[in-house]
């Protein structure tokens, strides 16, 4: 697996955008990481199987909660969700990823040409929901200070298999300064919704990462002197059990370019 080729960077003041704005700009052709677009705002990863597939992924994401927990499941063919009023998930992201027995075939920024009525959608929790309140505590993103989109890599640990998906975590890194990762634990560990706390924190070769410069997907982050590399589990994971289990079709988003909704990320946080 390659890292995603160059995205152009959204607009310096997306973080002020309303998510219906902000869905607008994308499906008018923008396109780029939504880390801090919206600011407050719930983002969700997509992927999309057909009926027959729907159990299996259903299935998959109850049995691996922490790379996919689950927001809103529609129905058959439904390209609309109770996240985000009038919104269309063929149109309102930034960029799909469209797969044909596993291999990836198209990267369009509108997949109305692709969709199919028997499609049923899976709107995952996205580790950029909790950014909000890590900036908040005072934890710095390198990811968004730096311009870049979050790296994402392929573990080694397997997911728990369901009925023909199985497949290998995915994880997003941060890196966080000593002093900021108890704050990072525990404001991240109020958001279960949104993958929780990390997975792991420090030697990325614990996870079956052999260099945090080559992320599997996203762009690599410039670590600072003493920054210890935060690991949380990621959205893009089914995206990882569509290449190992090669479904006949699939529509995703393209890793860091998600779905904006009209949720609140206070509306899945745990009162502490």
């Amino acid at each position: 697996m390659d890292n995603d080729s160059p995205v152009t960077l959204l607009d310096p003041h997306a973080r002020a955008w309303s998510p219906a704005e902000a869905r607008a700009r994308f499906r008018a052709g923008l396109a780029g990481p939504t880390a801090g677009v919206a600011a407050g705002h719930t983002q969700a990863n997509l992927i999309s199987v057909p009926a027959d597939w729907a159990y299996d992924m259903l299935l998959f994401c109850q049995r691996n909660p922490k790379p996919c927990p689950v927001l809103d499941v529609t129905d058959a063919g439904s390209w609309t969700t109770v996240l985000a009023d009038g919104a269309d998930l063929r149109t309102d992201l930034p960029r799909y990823r469209v797969w044909r027995d596993g291999e990836l075939v198209d990267e369009p920024t509108d997949v109305r040409a692709h969709w199919r009525d028997d499609l049923v959608s899976f709107l995952i929790g996205c580790s950029f929901t909790f950014e909000s309140a890590l900036g908040g505590a005072g934890v710095p993103i390198r990811h968004v200070e730096q311009g870049r989109n979050v790296p994402m890599y392929v573990t080694g640990r397997p997911c728990r298999p369901a009925g023909r998906l199985s497949g290998p975590m995915v994880v997003s890194m941060r890196p966080v300064p000593p002093q900021h990762v108890a704050a990072a634990l525990r404001e991240t560990g109020l958001l279960p919704a949104v993958h929780g706390g990390p997975v792991h924190c420090g030697d990325p070769a614990a996870l079956g990462i052999a260099d945090l410069s080559r992320p599997d997907f996203g762009d690599p982050v410039d670590l600072e002197p003493g920054d210890i590399p935060m690991f949380w589990a990621c959205g893009v994971t089914p995206q990882a059990a569509v290449m190992a289990s090669r479904p006949p079709f699939a529509i995703t988003h393209a890793p860091g370019q998600m779905f904006l909704t009209d949720a609140r990320d206070e509306q899945y946080r745990i009162v502490a």
